[in-house]
């Protein structure tokens, strides 16, 4: 028999993985790896304003998070700098000034959990939380699924079509900070750019299909949360690196069947 904790732990991984597992497929076919991680570092500002203030965390990472992304999207149109080197000022600027509000702020806090995250921990209102943002995410991007697709493959070829792809942007944004929001508490600031990429990556190498490759990735995902879970308590590690690690383990075992198949089919 499972304590309750460890249910409601399994749940929450549940939920994370699939809309992790969906959006990190946009993510890996958008080359945007470096924007997700950077938006998971805006996190811990939010974080920092939420405790300071009293606003829900949730609520304050979103609000942290989009003002973020909607200040890349402005300063990208600007062309004031290169993409990475905006991202890089403001990924660091964002995480240095929440670190100094944690620290002004005068109240004990875990950081650890926050940079890595406390899936354990995890309470009733925090899984109707994700519960709510996974409707969101995944109903969104089953309405928007061909226009996203079309807009990944050539964003022109989608104005052509009539796509507003500014618009689907914008949407597309507000969906990644939906699963940061709710994710970044679970498995921290530090890791939740590996929820992201790492299943759909491993994803990537077994199936062809978008829609086969978001399952894949969501599968995967499901499979190293509920392993890395169960080996952190048997191990007594920290749990979201030992989620991590499982997906970095899976990963590895799919490159490498990959790498044996293609050489015995030249051979």
């Amino acid at each position: 028999m499972l304590d309750d904790f460890i249910i409601n732990a399994l749940l929450a991984g549940v939920g994370i993985a699939v809309i992790c597992g969906v959006m990190g497929c946009f993510v890996v076919w958008r080359r945007m790896a470096y924007f997700g991680d950077s938006l998971a570092h805006s996190a811990l500002l939010g974080i920092a304003i939420g405790i300071a203030t009293g606003i829900e965390m949730s609520l304050s990472i979103f609000l942290i998070s989009m003002g973020f992304a909607l200040l890349l999207l402005w300063l990208q149109h600007r062309g004031v700098l290169a993409t990475d080197t905006l991202l890089g000022i403001l990924a660091h600027g964002a995480l240095s000034c929440g670190m100094v509000l944690l620290s002004l702020n005068g109240t004990s806090v875990d950081l650890h959990g926050f940079l890595f995250g406390d899936i354990l921990t995890v309470t009733t209102m925090d899984l109707m939380l994700i519960g709510l943002g996974s409707v969101v995410v995944l109903d969104s991007l089953i309405r928007n699924w061909d226009r996203l697709i079309l807009m990944t493959v050539s964003a022109d070829l989608a104005k052509a079509e009539g796509v507003k792809t500014m618009r689907l942007q914008l949407i597309f944004l507000v969906l990644m900070t939906i699963t940061v929001a709710v994710s970044v508490r679970m498995v921290g600031v530090l890791l939740i750019t590996s929820m992201l990429i790492i299943p759909a990556a491993t994803s990537r190498q077994l199936v062809r299909s978008p829609a086969a490759m978001a399952i894949g990735a969501v599968v995967i995902g499901m499979i190293a949360t509920a392993g890395g879970m169960f080996m952190s308590i048997e191990l007594n590690t920290p749990t979201g690196p030992t989620m991590v690690v499982a997906l970095t383990v899976m990963f590895a075992l799919v490159m490498a069947a990959a790498g044996l198949r293609h050489k015995l089919s030249r051979g």
